[in-house]
């Protein structure tokens, strides 16, 4: 198959673009930041790449027009949660209009392709039941989170109107090699990264609260898992359905590395944005017959020693 990926030098989809690869698939991934392609610099010469923009329409859909993917997966999107309030408009722009213009231009083209959206548990906000399903209300608390959510109702509307094939997957809190490691990017990886340093952590609450935390090679199969026997018009939820407490995080990072934690009050920017504890009922997915492979101290060494080999 013919595969697109948007965001495809970035975190999960250099992970992708290294399975479909091995799967003899043909893959084309657009990027804007040529700053992420170590991520796929082992791979360039089997693959597709383009500079794309998914704020930037006609390239956008020019890319599409030529290629005629039979599966787009639309990753590209800001994911900071903070920057969304610094620049709503653009937020807009990249998590909702991107998806809208190409849900669009697979329905103008008449494409027979099944278009994936990459989509995150802050549509949630914050959860009044644990654990959260497919059917929890969604409340979001932040303009990222907002136009997310958006996205994914972009996608129902285009199934149920134009019968278009389109799937969303949620993401609960990943990490793993390849993750950016700054602070409003990715808690997980900068607080392992921060570790691998030896530097001291720094973690709110006394760690007294809990994530649903799952390692890359586990999301990038259930996205597989999906594209494959995922029913259209669907969401699905991917997770570890497994509570992380972060004092446990903290407690095995300061086993694994040199550094110490230190537990301080979350700032009140945090504590009107944060959705609290979470924790997902994967079930949805597992009925396809997907299931966690690696456990979450696994996974942190396996970024640890990333990080080591890239210090060499």
């Amino acid at each position: 198959m013919k595969i697109m990926i948007t965001g495809g030098a970035g975190f999960i989809g250099s992970h992708l673009c290294d399975e479909f690869l091995r799967d003899n698939h043909q893959v084309i991934a657009l990027t804007r930041n040529e700053s992420k392609l170590d991520n796929i610099s082992h791979i360039l010469d089997r693959m597709t790449l383009e500079k794309v923009d998914v704020t930037d329409f006609a390239s956008l859909g020019n890319s599409i027009e030529k290629n005629k993917p039979d599966v787009i997966i639309h990753l590209a999107g800001e994911t900071s949660h903070s920057k969304s309030f610094e620049n709503p408009l653009y937020d807009i722009d990249v998590n909702a209009k991107s998806t809208l213009f190409i849900l669009e231009k697979i329905r103008t083209l008449n494409l027979k392709c099944r278009f994936i959206l990459g989509s995150t548990f802050i549509v949630i906000g914050r959860p009044t039941e644990l654990p959260v399903t497919e059917e929890t209300p969604c409340n979001p608390t932040t303009i990222y989170g907002a136009n997310r959510l958006t996205s994914e109702h972009y996608c129902t509307i285009y199934h149920n109107v134009y019968g278009t094939d389109t799937l969303v997957f949620r993401i609960t809190n990943s990490f793993g090699p390849r993750e950016q490691y700054v602070a409003n990017k990715n808690a997980i990886n900068f607080l392992i990264y921060k570790a691998f340093k030896g530097e001291e952590i720094t973690i709110f609450d006394k760690g007294n609260f809990f994530r649903d935390i799952v390692y890359v090679s586990d999301v990038v199969s259930a996205i597989k898992t999906l594209m494959q026997k995922g029913q259209s018009g669907n969401i699905y939820w991917i997770s570890s359905a497994t509570k992380t407490w972060f004092y446990e995080l903290g407690d095995w990072l300061k086993d694994l590395t040199n550094s110490q934690v230190k537990y301080v009050e979350s700032p009140q920017y945090t504590k009107k944005v944060d959705v609290g504890n979470f924790l997902v009922d994967n079930s949805k997915l597992k009925s396809l017959g997907w299931d966690i492979k690696t456990p979450i101290k696994e996974g942190i060494k396996k970024t640890l020693d990333y990080f080591t080999s890239q210090n060499k």
